[in-house]
């Protein structure tokens, strides 16, 4: 696999071609494209958060949970209502982040396991996507597509330091596959990771607009019906 320097450098060099292109090419402003591109290089080492061990790991759990109350920020602020609620909201999730899914990592994650495959790609762009709050779905796209980019050069590269090349000879490590998979070793963490993947695309399409939350269907029919028994149709 391919070492911690190489995921920061290939991802960053990503996070910059994409923030760029996002800014000059696609009409998004400067500040836009440029979270884009950090968010692009940062997710290039979310799939290493189940190691567990060495420094990086520290780091990478310590900006996760840094970056998160920052890209949730309007979030936040919509469901405190005001700054001090949403500062307190803020301050909760960094310690729920960088403390509490540190430690139950620790206890049910294992290297190679489902962090590295395709469902968790999609979870942490879905994840991405309901964080940042903005009325503009494209600008939420935006982000959640930076992550994808960002959390899939990771796997790839794992996938392309799995070849052993001997001349013109090519073999295979017994990490080849374990990056670009769907399903892991475990049945419980299949269970799991697709369960919340399904979550999310639910979530995801309802917030996007795409689906309407089935509670709010059930109470606009219930006040459509009330109306149309006031006011009988002609």
């Amino acid at each position: 696999m391919a070492d911690y320097r190489t995921h920061v450098t290939v991802s960053g060099c990503l996070g910059v071609g994409y923030g760029v292109a996002a800014s000059w090419a696609c009409g998004f402003t400067p500040v836009q494209g440029a979270l884009a591109g950090c968010l692009t290089g940062f997710a290039g080492m979310l799939p290493d958060l189940d190691s567990q061990t060495g420094r990086p790991v520290r780091e990478i759990f310590g900006l996760t949970a840094a970056l998160v109350p920052m890209l949730a920020l309007r979030r936040l602020l919509h469901w405190g209502g005001d700054l001090e609620t949403a500062m307190l909201l803020a301050t909760l999730m960094y310690v729920v982040i960088r403390y509490g899914a540190g430690w139950l990592l620790g206890k049910v994650a294992v290297h190679r396991g489902m962090f590295h495959s395709i469902p968790a790609l999609l979870i942490a762009a879905e994840l991405a996507f309901l964080a940042y709050h903005s009325p503009s779905i494209i600008t939420r796209l935006l982000m959640a597509l930076g992550v994808a980019i960002g959390f899939g050069s990771h796997l790839v590269l794992d996938e392309i330091y799995s070849v052993e090349w001997s001349g013109i000879r090519v073999k295979l490590k017994s990490s080849a596959g374990s990056a670009m998979k769907f399903f892991g070793g475990s049945w419980l963490a299949n269970i799991a990771a697709y369960t919340l993947l399904l979550a999310l695309s639910y979530a995801v399409l309802v917030d996007g607009g795409v689906l309407r939350h089935f509670g709010k269907a059930k109470e606009s029919d219930a006040l459509k019906h009330a109306v149309e028994q006031v006011i009988p149709r002609r």
